[in-house]
């Protein structure tokens, strides 16, 4: 495991965001375009579409990496990432979500 200096972790923007919309990318089998509100809209690409069904993504409130490098993927400017997890077992990638009611645009810390 790398070790990151406190200095770097405090360069991220990690930001409470709400997934608005999701659609499919033509011609991704993995990747969809995700509408994520962070206290302004951005566009995300993420490769989540073998996990979960786009309707299951909607409303849920996510954890965003808001100042990441734009990124073009299949054409789409990625605007930040969203995490998650994969599970060490069955490989499954798991979003990292919100347990509690907070405001959209939060920053974690």
């Amino acid at each position: 495991m790398d070790i990151v200096k406190f200095e770097d972790f405090q360069r991220l923007d990690l930001r409470v965001g709400q997934i608005k919309n999701c659609e499919e990318i033509e011609g991704a089998e993995r990747l969809y375009k995700i509408t994520v509100d962070i206290g302004e809209e951005r566009i995300i690409v993420a490769g989540i579409k073998p996990y979960y069904k786009k309707e299951e993504l909607i409303g849920k409130k996510i954890v965003v990496i808001a100042n990441l490098e734009p990124r073009k993927i299949k054409g789409i400017l990625s605007r930040g990432m969203l995490l998650a997890a994969v599970d060490k077992k069955t490989n499954e990638v798991v979003l990292l979500t919100i347990d509690k009611n907070v405001e959209v645009g939060s920053k974690i810390s």
